[in-house]
């Protein structure tokens, strides 16, 4: 193998060389300016011929400078006047960036380039000629460029990928000698997070009942798929609390919500995502998914899907790929339920610690706290992870429509530190189910065990025993670096694209069962699919991305984008097939057994009939796993738990005597968890598949505030889903209970504004995010769990399913820092209509009126600022918290509200929460631009306490004639419904103003909208040009709401001008990474056309061609992940394939075609030079070749 190297300029844009000029400033006041280049190191197994050399060239370069390629760099170090810094990913396995580059140039016939990764280059010059800086100042230059996690510094230029290592071989761990020592030896070796509890018992197994020493891959294997993380011991334990021993575990006590709730379940507590019952709908699917073929009309059953969890171990030393993963991993969950799910959006959320952003003082941060070195800091992990989160997304094809994120670090009244050192990243996701794949076919002898994705990678290895160490930090650095993963979105994709073929087959669905790879690899994976039966695993069926994976990583690493499943030996020819056409791998990896076993066999002769007909017992082969499935996943004992309470120190709020609601304002809007989240939807899809019905902006500008998001189920009914989430973790520090009950109430004061079946029809996700071993928190998380249990079942809503992280604590230096628990609660109920949707923006001062505003009061009055946003900007807590008091009243209060959306009475809607009454209040008037005029009178205690305390409740907008019935409505249900005031002027200079004691008199929006704004201002600087970000926030005040004007009616579907007797057909052309083509087929669908679903592979398999079809569309998405600029894979394959090249030009001179290119699309048209100036010296090759 050798490496080639191609230089380009610029490598990193104008803002992302800014802002890594202003990192490097901020090290050294010498550093002057930048200036970079890329660096792509290709690998390749033979010479490249000129011509060649001329395809890499292509696509390598870019259009906007045909000539900036170059193979001698650009750049030059110059002594004592300037350094130059080269940093690539690190290189012990390939990255997503180099799957797809390979990708693309295997598909215009470069295949002997093997890998190719690019590098960026950095040339910093000093502030003056003649400077010789130390090591020490270059070491820190160096590092303020990369994570060291999956980057490093390449002193001297790849000239070669092979790593220097040697597989490791496995072995027995002496046991039967040594006993539970032994145990301990390979627990510290390995980095297995063994606890006593686990000492013993795999003593026991394996000296007395199997009396057989472990093997090295065996223990590696108990300790990913049986860890904390895996197995949510804690959950499923016996509890002993200040002595007593509880009655029920925390999953039963959970489970036991379900008998005061409707019984809608058709999935919960046992799959991968649970499922309610949904809705009979029409969808549109092809009629053949082999091969190209016509998109019909269908009818089914579609139940709805959902699913948490939680990845924040891997975020927090890797924040981007640690939340690329957590992304993946969830998204994975949601198409391996029953037989195969539907995703359709997901939702995020972030806890870090206190930001401490640069240049922007928040007085309640503390400077001078420390961070431990194997963590990334807080404003690193808020950036980098809801960038991995959003950029896997994007690129999958999914939309997040949901979320929250919250900062939070201060010394509680006891004086210890809470902080989340170790953050919360948090996914969820919204699927569908069809009904009659609900249930997993149980596995039987002679079922084919199958793997589905990329190859083995050496990453991930150990990240459940990694995530499950009681205190982050105690594990080795070099067992961190071990346990970070890499997210490939594009092979998830392709990944997901298989699933749905098969799905879409309906009765002839050759997928039996399925799961996915997650912790444990596929040591955990592959067990629990073949539990009971057990099956043979053939490790020479795998195939390898690092030819130097050791049996045990084959086992044990969490490489993502995998599933595995089980079919008939009949139906692995159609599942190839597809996997041919999606360009998915597919593996047979071994088949069921009836013993009940699992082995893992190294064998060269991978004869299944042995182990069928079980005569390969006889031949005494000592396998690096044979594990009895009954002992090692099934009637395994519970662990007990000692739980004492610690007394919880609270202390008074004191808040400054001089303090007016303006300073306090000027203090809470700025809080992260109050503040904007612009710098969080900025930069997400909230609207691919075209199923997204309610997203997080709101009004005329986009405002980032919707109480509840709602999907559909499909393009062509109303039918859908409503989600929404609710997490108080910091009310929870001063009562555990009433932090749980707050955290349900939160999820359903955001749900209420979307119509839905019925209240008890809501089920939730409960996630738990806790350092639920250390003093004190195991008893306060049993208390939050009794307490979310019973108001649940006051309500009528239940829990289905849910995820636990519980070891949320990190050292730094001699201190354990724990972060506070959480739970997080993800309510979803289904929606019979999907455009009965509540927003909190205020609409009738925009329609020339005044507007009634009324508060829904659940507290009873009452006024307490524990553990409010504005004690948390006086880095204080308080004493006394809010709490559901009266669950019935907040009952009555939501089904009225239903019945009032229902009927059209209510305009705009926003839950109290972070922030308070008056938060709430600001929040819809920046929505709609419109101005306020208020009363709070009905509220107890000072002005401060009234507006701030975050009591549950909501505010509706109503108009006039309308206030006394709805009044007299939550009247007779004894519900508190108190007149606020008035929605007055339109736009930004309409004034703000607070009667009570004149609190405020006479703000404009626009001065208040805009301190709301800075700190995501602020966090947008440093994730986009500076200067973009700068313009966007000085307009502000020029924005207005626009103007529509419509020329027809929307609900009335438009027809063709004269009838057609045969429609035109139309193919959808996808290529890897395309996403938007199922939306786009029902947009042409409703336009007359006849459909196709068309794939480049059927083009390059000529089984099907341009000159059948009047009509082209190129949808949109990130065909080969953008890896080398947008469209330009899609563009290469069209390009260099002499017979697509002649079909497409063909088709493009027709005069009876057309074409239609969107987004990824357009680009790709502008590469061909359908559309657009072309570029000189950069015209499309089949104009030129």
């Amino acid at each position: 193998m050798v490496i080639v190297r191609f230089y380009r300029k610029p490598g990193l844009s104008t803002g992302a060389s800014a802002r890594k000029l202003r990192q490097l400033q901020l090290v050294s006041s010498l550093v002057r300016s930048l200036d970079t280049e890329l660096c792509f190191n290709v690998e390749i197994s033979s010479e490249l011929s000129r011509s060649d050399r001329e395809k890499l060239a292509w696509i390598l370069g870019t259009p906007f400078d045909p000539h900036s390629l170059r193979i001698k760099s650009h750049l030059t170090e110059l002594e004592r006047s300037s350094l130059l810094v080269e940093i690539g990913p690190r290189l012990n396995f390939s990255t997503a960036f180099s799957s797809n580059a390979v990708s693309i140039c295997s598909s215009v016939g470069l295949h002997q380039v093997r890998r190719l990764e690019v590098s960026t280059r950095y040339l910093i010059h000093w502030d003056q000629f003649g400077l010789a800086i130390g090591a020490d100042i270059e070491n820190k230059l160096s590092s303020a460029l990369y994570d060291r996690m999956t980057q490093c510094r390449y002193l001297s230029p790849v000239d070669s990928f092979q790593l220097d290592i040697a597989p490791q071989p496995w072995y027995e761990v002496d046991v039967m000698g040594r006993g539970r020592a032994a145990l301990q030896e390979v627990d510290s070796h390995l980095g297995l997070a063994f606890d006593t509890w686990d000492l013993d018992f795999y003593t026991d197994l394996f000296k007395v009942k199997l009396r057989r020493n472990p093997t090295s891959v065996e223990c590696f294997d108990l300790a990913q798929s049986n860890s904390e993380h895996s197995r949510h011991w804690f959950f499923k334990g016996k509890m002993v609390v200040n002595g007593k021993e509880q009655p029920k575990c925390l999953i039963d006590m959970i489970i036991d919500t379900q008998r005061s709730s409707n019984p809608n379940n058709v999935i919960k507590f046992t799959d991968n995502s649970s499922a309610i019952e949904g809705f009979t709908v029409e969808n549109l699917r092809p009629t053949e998914t082999k091969g190209a073929s016509k998109f019909t009309r269908v009818s089914n059953r579609s139940h709805i899907v959902f699913t948490a969890e939680t990845h924040n171990f891997p975020t927090g030393v890797a924040p981007f790929s640690g939340a690329t993963t957590g992304t993946g991993g969830r998204l994975r969950d949601v198409h391996a339920v029953g037989r195969g799910g539907h995703y359709i959006a997901g939702t995020a959320g972030y806890c870090v610690g206190n930001l401490l952003i640069p240049d922007y003082n928040l007085p309640w941060e503390d400077h001078s706290a420390l961070y431990p070195p194997n963590f990334a800091r807080p404003l690193e992990i808020l950036i980098e992870a809801s960038n991995g989160a959003s950029d896997y997304g994007n690129k999958f094809g999914e939309p997040v429509v949901c979320g929250f994120a919250r900062s939070f670090g201060l010394f509680d009244s006891s004086g210890e530190r809470r902080e989340w050192i170790k953050p919360i990243m948090f996914s969820g996701g919204v699927g569908s189910l069809d009904a009659d794949m609900v249930q997993k076919v149980t596995p039987k002898k002679g079922m084919q065990v199958v793997k589905l994705g990329g190859p083995v990678y050496r990453i991930g290895v150990g990240g459940g025993a990694a995530s499950s160490v009681e205190v982050q930090g105690d594990n080795k650095a070099e067992l961190d670096y071990g346990a970070v993963q890499r997210g490939d979105a594009e092979m998830e994709q392709k990944l997901h694209r298989v699933i749905r073929a098969c799905l879409e087959r309906g009765a002839d669905n050759p997928i039996l069962s399925i799961h996915d790879q997650g912790a444990g690899g596929n040591g955990n994976v592959l067990k629990e699919l073949v539990e009971p039966a057990g099956a043979v695993i053939f490790s020479r069926r795998f195939p390898l991305g690092d030819p130097t994976i050791s049996t045990l990583e084959l086992w044990g690493a969490e490489y993502q984008e995998n599933d595995a499943m089980l079919c008939r030996p009949s139906d692995v020819p159609l599942i190839k097939q597809i996997g041919h056409r999606e360009r998915c791998p597919v593996n047979i990896v071994g088949v069921v057994l009836d013993n009940g076993k699992v082995v893992l066999s190294e064998e060269e002769d991978d004869n299944e009939l042995k182990y069928l007909d079980g005569s390969y017992v006889k031949q005494g082969v000592r396998h690096p796993v044979d594990l009895e499935l009954e002992l090692v996943l099934g009637s395994m004992p519970q662990k007990v738990f000692h739980l004492d309470r610690k007394p919880v120190i609270v202390t008074s709020l004191t808040l400054p005597t001089s303090l007016s609601v303006l300073q306090a304002l000027d203090l809470v809007l700025r809080l992260p968890s109050v503040s904007s989240k612009r710098y969080l939807t900025n930069k997400v899809d909230r609207c691919v598949t075209g199923l997204v019905a309610q997203q997080q902006c709101v009004g005329p500008l986009h405002t980032p505030l919707a109480d509840v998001a709602v999907t559909a189920l499909s393009h062509l009914s109303l039918e859908g889903v409503a989600t929404a989430i609710g997490e108080q973790p910091i009310k929870g520090l001063i009562d555990p209970a009433a932090g749980a009950r707050m955290t349900v109430a939160e999820s359903l004061s955001n749900l209420v504004f979307a119509t839905i079946s019925d209240l008890k029809d809501v089920k939730c996700s409960g996630n738990w995010m806790w350092a639920a071993k250390l003093p004190g928190e195991g008893a306060a998380l049993y208390d939050a769990c009794v307490a979310m249990c019973d108001v649940m079942s006051q309500l009528g809503v239940a829990v289905d399913g849910g995820k636990d992280s519980l070891s949320m604590a990190a050292r730094v230096g001699k201190d354990t820092i724990k972060a506070p628990g959480a739970l997080v609660v993800s309510a979803y109920a289904p929606c019979p209509d999907i455009t009965l949707v509540v927003t909190p923006d205020l609409k009738c001062p925009s329609t020339g009126c005044t507007g009634v505003l009324l508060h829904v009061d659940v507290s009873g009055g009452q006024s307490r600022l524990g553990g409010s946003a504005l004690a948390q900007c006086f880095s204080q807590l308080g004493d006394t918290t809010p709490d559901l008091d009266r669950p019935g009243v907040f009952k009555q209060a939501f089904i009225v509200t239903q019945s009032l959306i229902r009927e059209g009475k209510i305009l705009a809607g926003h839950d109290v929460s972070d922030g308070g009454l008056i938060t709430c209040l600001l929040e819809m008037a920046f929505a709609g631009l419109s101005g306020l005029n208020v009363d709070v009178t009905h509220k107890r205690g000072q002005p401060l306490e009234a507006l701030f305390s975050e009591e549950t409740g909501w505010v509706v907008e109503v108009h006039p004639q309308d206030a006394d019935y709805i009044q007299t409505q939550f009247k007779d249900r004894a519900v508190p419904c108190h007149m606020l005031g008035w929605s007055t002027a339109s736009g930004w200079q309409a004034p703000w103003q607070s009667t009570r004691v004149v609190v405020l008199e006479n703000v404009d929006v626009l001065s208040l909208f805009r301190i709301w704004e800075e700190t995501s201002f602020q966090l947008e600087c440093l994730q986009a040009s500076p200067g973009c970000v700068r313009k966007e926030y000085e307009s502000w005040g020029k924005r207005k709401s626009p103007r529509y004007s419509l020329t027809f009616d929307p609900l009335i579907s438009p027809t063709p001008a004269r009838p057609l007797t045969c429609p035109p057909r139309v193919a959808v052309v996808r290529e890897e990474g395309s996403n938007g083509d199922r939306e786009m087929a029902v947009a042409v669908h409703m336009a007359g056309f006849e459909v196709w679903d068309v794939t480049m592979q059927d083009l390059l398999d000529k089984t099907v061609t341009t000159d059948t079809f009047r009509g082209i569309v190129f949808p949109g998405g990130f065909s080969y992940a953008d890896v080398l600029g947008s469209a330009k894979g899609w563009a290469a394959s069209l390009l260099f394939h002499s017979s697509l090249k002649e079909q497409f030009r063909s088709f493009v001179e027709r005069e009876d075609t057309f074409s239609l290119g969107v987004c990824n699309g357009c680009q790709l048209m502008s590469l061909l030079g359908w559309i657009g100036s072309l570029i000189p010296g950069y015209l499309p090759l089949y104009y030129i070749l």
